[in-house]
């Protein structure tokens, strides 16, 4: 993945998209940065495509089924200097209580 000009916020969107769950920017950084992240990803990570500002390395290319190489959480953490901590927190859910077929008018 290569962006350039990129905000932390916009790069923890990316990587929730990446990786299907909630990634929150606390790192403190403010302004853009120019990023270059490799990693092999696993089965369940499709490219990264069509995020503004960031690019895959081979568009449309199916991720390999390798699993030796580097993981993002490495990747992050040995080339751009960032860790991904879990924590629990709030969410927002929606909750369904009830629903009606829509009347005749």
């Amino acid at each position: 993945m290569i962006g350039q000009a990129i905000t932390m916020g916009r790069l923890a969107e990316i990587l929730s998209s990446v990786l299907k769950t909630t990634i929150l920017d606390k790192t403190g950084l403010l302004g853009t940065y120019d990023i270059t992240l490799q990693w092999t990803p696993n089965v369940s990570q499709p490219p990264v495509m069509g995020a503004a500002g960031a690019v895959p390395d081979a568009p449309g290319a199916a991720a390999p089924a390798d699993t030796s190489g580097t993981t993002i959480f490495t990747a992050l953490e040995e080339q751009l200097g960032l860790k991904l901590e879990s924590q629990k927190g709030p969410v927002d859910v929606i909750v369904i209580d009830h629903v009606e077929e829509p009347s005749q008018n």
